[in-house]
């Protein structure tokens, strides 16, 4: 198949090679017909395969998140969770997945945290290993990302990570490494942001040196999406392969000029269509070049699977006094409360968001499980949102007559929405993104339109009326002006950082009465992307807040629904506070006041203050846990499931106390990546600060014993691997699942170090009294540290220290041995 590949390459005229080294479109790579070569589609991740469209479109199967998928620290689960998202890319037509992403959890704010999989770099390489190993099975690409350094939002397509050497190479290129060399990734995505100085994109010793040359990567390097790319000739030279989306803005004509000017030899150029080549001929193009139509597949295994997933990745944190599992049969009440428990924060925003199949909501999860003898009450307590919600399709018609309801949209070619429109539709949405795919006849670069729908009112009362735009939109109610987002507008961080902030008006309305609204809409020609939201707030009862903790007291017990969601959490902009927002630690607080069985379940993907957590009797955290919500949370509250989860990052017990806090989240194009390799719990226990909940902690319904803990050697030579071997038990009455942690101590070196790292773990699951012996094994490349003075790994000879347990502040048992001779490698 290489000398077929090098057949095409010799065929290709020059201005082949290079249209190749570009997209054609948002998702797809240009193909070459007369020479047989495909268009290759992508699609993104990581949490499911969205399709072609980047906002609504096809339906898919929405996974658990990064967070939820490390927090379960089980690797063969997640390589069937890879194996699904395989089969899911297949059917929206993709032979490669934008996933996963294996960057780090710097700072509890970080807006894409939840993506990620944890804030250790071997927890999050085992599981990007398995997720890779799962997705490739299936004959598609998995693309690992970003890399490298894009650990924050804040300025991300300019902003410098500055890092030193060692931090770089112990802590943010290990799960990259991993993917390149034990799972060996089909493909890599370039980051947005500089690393010293240099973009990501173009960087020579980070492209070549080390992923080429060291790593012996041989797959497609690609862009991230419309600015990570910032030159031709040197991001070519460092080895970015495919600029995407196309056209693109750097290759085409601008690499043919830099042939000509001899900025680029075409050597370079065949070297990376050689790449691209490689990947249609893993990915099956060759052999089965015609695309798949998008199907909307809602497979029962795959329910099934991410409804196992997204259980086992739920985090007990507290249980006071057994409260949880609940007992179906002690109960005749249960307050469902909070602004989580009838809508599913089940994943986060920007680009992972996908248009899944269907919704599990907490209350319908608890519903289910509950049966018909315990009464159920709901009430949300208080509000959630950080934009006003989208105003309600069920009340608002597209035309008079009231047939269909949605918004009617005129579109038309200029600045301003005049004259005879030029194509006209029906949408149900109040929100209109649009990226790639645009209306016939439509001007991309300047077009306005105007969206008119007829709302009544279902409830008389005030209702709010919000306006955000990536581009100029202005809002009327009955023939009048009531949002002007047109003459002026303030910056906001809605559309990936392009969007307006919010303006709101409110206005008393009438049940009943027909009220005309009007929305003009005008692109900017600089804006990559088209977008509106309109949203609408019906009247809410002044004491919401009452209303829930006067429920909460007089049932058996309280559920609270609580949690941040992807208007809070998501790419394109970083969180301010580690609180939850609205009136959630309020309304927590108050109904813990007056019912001690209170159990409060935390829908986010970072860590988040918990003020109230001594007065609470449970805590749950269920991360962002995919389409299956509701019923994995109910298994985990009502026994069907043993919570399992482990935390793959720290809980502080202030933003404060986190070490990236005073670097985060840069200034002046820079972001200082001031604590070194002391990153999440390195930190915590260098520094002696408590955590609220440290890194690997999680409880369970069981208990479990650790003994006989041995050693295969006390001493092992430069090269060989060590055997260690502990014993666990189930000493309590339900069948449970345990994490074997396993860290190492360098007891002393000629470098600083972390108190302790985590270098193996294994998953194990036990009957009530079973034992089972758990042996997990070391080299010496565990015990090596980086020099960055003789720009080398090291492993020092001298004495460590094993360390195995349940967490890594709960270790069961140590024991020492010693390395004899030093090793050194590049």
């Amino acid at each position: 198949m290489a000398d077929f590949c090098e057949d095409l390459l010799q065929q290709m005229t020059l201005q082949e090679k290079v249209s190749l080294l570009a997209g054609s479109d948002m998702w797809h790579t240009v193909a070459i017909e007369r020479l047989g070569i495909p268009a290759l589609k992508v699609t993104d991740g990581p949490n499911g395969a969205r399709g072609d469209t980047m906002f609504g479109g096809t339906t898919a199967a929405c996974f658990p998140d990064g967070t939820s998928l490390a927090a379960t620290w089980n690797t063969a689960l997640v390589e069937r969770i890879g194996q699904a998202l395989g089969q899911e890319a297949r059917t929206k037509g993709a032979r490669v997945l934008l996933a996963p992403t294996v960057n780090m959890h710097r700072s509890p704010l970080a807006g894409r945290n939840f993506e990620s999989f944890s804030e250790d770099p071997y927890l999050t390489a085992r599981m990007g290993v398995a997720y890779i190993t799962g997705v490739q099975s299936q004959g598609v690409g998995a693309t690992v990302k970003h890399y490298v350094c894009n650990d924050s939002e804040y300025e991300r397509t300019s902003i410098s990570a500055e890092v030193d050497e060692r931090a770089l190479r112990e802590i943010y290129l290990p799960p990259f490494r991993a993917a390149v060399c034990e799972a060996h990734t089909w493909a890599l995505m370039a980051a947005y942001n500089l690393v010293n100085g240099v973009a990501a994109s173009e960087h020579p010793y980070l492209l070549q040196d080390i992923l080429r040359q060291e790593w012996g990567f041989d797959g497609v390097v690609i862009s991230d999406w419309f600015l990570s790319v910032k030159s031709t000739a040197a991001s070519l030279n460092a080895g970015l392969d495919l600029e995407m989306p196309g056209p693109g803005q750097w290759r085409g004509e601008k690499l043919l000029q830099a042939v000509r000017d001899g900025e680029v030899a075409e050597s370079t150029i065949d070297a990376s269509v050689r790449r691209l080549m490689r990947l249609l001929q893993r990915t099956g193009m060759f052999a089965n070049s015609q695309e798949e139509k998008e199907q909307a597949l809602d497979r029962p295994e795959h329910r099934r699977l991410i409804r196992e997933a997204a259980a086992e990745g739920i985090v007990l944190l507290k249980n006071e006094r057994d409260m949880l599992p609940l007992q179906r049969e002690q109960l005749k009440s249960l307050a469902i409360i909070g602004p989580g428990a009838k809508e599913a924060y089940m994943m986060g925003g920007g680009s992972a968001q996908v248009n899944p199949h269907y919704v599990v909501t907490p209350f319908e999860g608890v519903q289910a499980c509950a049966g018909d003898q315990i009464t159920l009450g709901y009430e949300p307590g208080c509000t959630n949102h950080k934009l006003l919600p989208l105003l309600d399709h069920e009340h608002i018609f597209a035309n008079r007559e009231h047939s269909s309801h949605g918004l009617s949209l005129e579109y038309f070619n200029g600045s301003e929405p005049t004259g005879t429109p030029i194509w006209t539709e029906q949408q149900l949405s109040a929100e209109l993104i649009l990226l790639d795919k645009l209306p016939e006849s439509v001007d991309s670069q300047q077009f306005a339109l105007r969206a008119r729908g007829y709302f009544v009112p279902p409830v008389t009362g005030t209702y709010s009326f919000s306006l955000t735009s990536a581009g100029l939109s202005r809002l009327s109610l009955a023939g009048e002006e009531i949002i002007d987002n047109w003459s002026k507008q303030e910056p906001g961080d809605t559309y990936f950082g392009m969007g307006s902030a919010e303006l709101t008006h409110s206005v008393v309305l009438t049940a009943g009465q027909e009220y005309e609204l009007t929305l003009e809409y005008s692109k900017r020609a600089d804006l990559l992307m088209a977008a509106f939201r309109l949203g609408c707030l019906p009247p809410l009862p002044a004491d919401m807040l009452e209303r829930a903790v006067t429920l909460a007291a007089r049932s058996d017990v309280a559920l609270i629904f609580a949690g941040l969601g992807g208007e809070w959490e998501s790419e394109g902009f970083d969180r301010r506070t580690m609180e939850l927002p609205s009136a959630q630690n309020e309304l927590i607080a108050r109904v813990a006041e007056v019912n001690p069985h209170t159990v409060v379940v935390l829908n986010v993907g970072s860590p988040v203050a918990m003020p109230w957590l001594d007065s609470v009797a449970a805590v749950l955290v269920a991360w962002y846990p995919g389409q299956e919500c509701g019923n994995a949370i109910a298994d985990v509250l009502f026994g069907e499931v043993n919570p399992s989860g482990k935390l793959p990052q720290t809980f502080p017990q202030r933003l404060e106390d986190n070490p990236a806090y005073l670097n985060f989240p840069g200034e002046n194009g820079k972001i200082r990546y001031g604590e070194g390799i002391f990153i999440g719990y390195r930190y915590y226990e260098k520094k002696k600060i408590s955590p609220l909940f440290p890194f690997g902690f999680g409880r369970s319904y069981t208990e479990f014993a650790y003994s006989s803990l041995q050693l295969s050697q006390e001493a092992i030579a430069p090269g060989e691997s060590l055997q260690v071997s502990i014993d666990v038990r189930n000493t309590g009455q339900r069948r449970g699942q345990e994490v074997v942690q396993l860290y190492i101590r360098d007891i002393q070196a000629n470098l600083q170090r972390p108190e302790k790292e985590l270098k193996a773990f294994a998953k194990i699951a036990l009957e009530p009294g079973e034992r089972q012996r758990v042996t997990l094994s070391l080299n010496d490349e565990a015990l090596a540290y980086f020099d960055d003075k003789t720009h080398a790994w090291i492993a020092e000879a001298g004495e460590f220290e094993v360390l195995v347990g349940a967490s890594s502040q709960d270790i069961r048992a140590t024991a020492r041995f010693v390395l004899t001779g030093s090793r050194k490698w590049l």
